[in-house]
């Protein structure tokens, strides 16, 4: 009795979609995956996101399939989770809402109405609604690390996923340089450090009389990333910035000016604008010390001496940098690590023009002349590049670009045991879909009765 009435509420919760006699869509169910439900406005709220973001759409059909059928390997992710009795907690869920929220901030310089006019929401209701989907990503994330986390790849298979790849059809990868370094720092006076010192109370007490934090950053501030936008720094969290910096900000009160912060940046004032629960908002301005130029000459002196020692005894990048280097790539061999993907190959849009002129000079093997930088904490230096491997702009091979090729290989195979879980998770879950979308593709794909 009670398998018959879910039936025919389900049955009436799809024919509600359309009001009687009209043809007018309106809001209802129009799939039923377990205990979980996908209403018509879900995916109506999907699709105009879609156009929002790509301005035209050529086929709504195939959009409005390929949406729905991620809200249903959703809802069945999350099936499968409270079946698997997968719990996750307030603090992730926070945390997750938490980062997002500091994310769209961070885009929008803090502007809260831009928000809520985008989402035609309040922030309140947003974060309500956000709060739901961080926690379905979160459910969905686990399922998916049970499924294939475990899944490993042998070098046989990543030989046969290449081989299935005709030559023509391998990606083009970008011309990539390896490269290493020895740093030489020159000091910096306590002279130079007093001045600055000086310098950032003066700017304190102007503030303090009246003038605009803002208006003195963007004279004054040496942090490129912030001074054009008045010091902003956005919403942050606790972690993100320098300890020491985040010692003080989080406890300044609302407009407060900081004294001066020394971090490994430099030396700062700080300002909080607004505080949201674990997230502040801040505006700072930073001066960095300069050597003197006696001390730049000395630092240039040095590493032309180095680059001598280094070329008559034909001394390796690692053993350079072991004996000469200042950098904190010193204990990486010298090599300088990519930061946007963890590894030691650079293309071009991962080089500043600088960096890229002295390598584009160099052959595989040798050192440049002494070349001033700006290293990963905003201080000036100096130092030698080496030329460790040029890789020239090709179709991908297993030779020069395994790696690359291993990841998608693991990639597909976590991909294909998914699609494989799917299509036997479908066939023990009550699964329903409205009439009027049962002619997408993954309706029959997944044998979806």
């Amino acid at each position: 009795m009670r398998r018959i009435v879910i039936i025919v509420l389900i049955s009436m919760a799809f024919s509600y979609g359309y009001a009687q006699g009209g043809g007018t869509p309106i809001d209802g169910i129009i799939a039923v995956i377990g205990k979980s439900i996908i209403m018509r406005s879900d995916l109506e709220k999907h699709f105009n996101d879609y156009k929002m973001q790509y301005k035209t759409v050529e086929d709504p059909d195939e959009i409005y399939c390929s949406i729905l059928e991620n809200l249903v390997y959703n809802k069945l992710m999350v099936n499968q989770a409270e079946l698997d009795s997968i719990e996750v907690s307030d603090e992730e869920v926070d945390y997750r809402l938490n980062a997002r929220i500091s994310y769209f901030l961070q885009q929008t310089g803090g502007d809260v109405k831009y928000i809520e006019n985008y989402f035609n929401k309040s922030m309140t209701e947003i974060k309500k609604e956000m709060r739901e989907m961080m926690y379905e990503q979160a459910l969905i994330e686990q399922v998916q690390s049970g499924i294939t986390g475990s899944i490993a790849i042998s070098p046989s298979e990543v030989y046969q996923f290449a081989s299935k790849i005709s030559p023509d059809s391998m990606p083009l990868v970008s011309t990539t340089y390896q490269f290493g370094e020895v740093v030489k720092i020159p000091p910096v006076s306590d002279e130079e450090i007093e001045e600055v010192k000086t310098r950032l109370n003066s700017y304190r007490e102007r503030i303090l009389r009246g003038e605009r934090f803002g208006a003195l950053a963007r004279l004054y501030s040496d942090d490129p990333g912030s001074a054009s936008k008045g010091g902003d720094l956005g919403f942050v969290e606790r972690g993100t910035l320098y300890p020491e910096f985040e010692a003080v900000a989080f406890n300044l009160k609302s407009g407060e000016i900081s004294q001066v912060v020394k971090t490994q940046a430099g030396y700062h004032i700080i300002q909080l604008i607004e505080r949201r629960g674990e997230s502040i908002r801040v505006a700072h301005i930073l001066i960095q010390p300069k050597p003197s130029t006696d001390e730049q000459v000395k630092a240039i002196t040095y590493l032309d001496s180095v680059r001598k020692i280094i070329l008559a005894e034909q001394l390796t990048i690692d053993e350079a940098a072991k004996r000469f280097s200042e950098g904190s790539t010193r204990q990486n061999g010298g090599m300088v690590v990519n930061p946007y993907n963890n590894s030691l190959s650079f293309d071009r849009q991962a080089l500043d023009e600088a960096t890229y002129t002295t390598i584009g000079k160099l052959i595989p093997g040798e050192y440049s002349e002494c070349v001033p930088f700006v290293n990963e904490d905003g201080i000036m230096a100096y130092r030698l590049i080496y030329l460790k491997e040029r890789v020239a702009e090709h179709k991908a091979n297993l030779v020069e670009d395994y790696d690359l090729i291993k990841n998608a290989a693991l990639e597909q195979k976590k991909f294909d045991t998914m699609e494989k879980w799917v299509t036997e998770k479908v066939k023990v879950t009550s699964i329903k879909i409205a009439e009027q979308y049962r002619y997408c593709p993954f309706v029959s794909k997944w044998q979806i009765p």
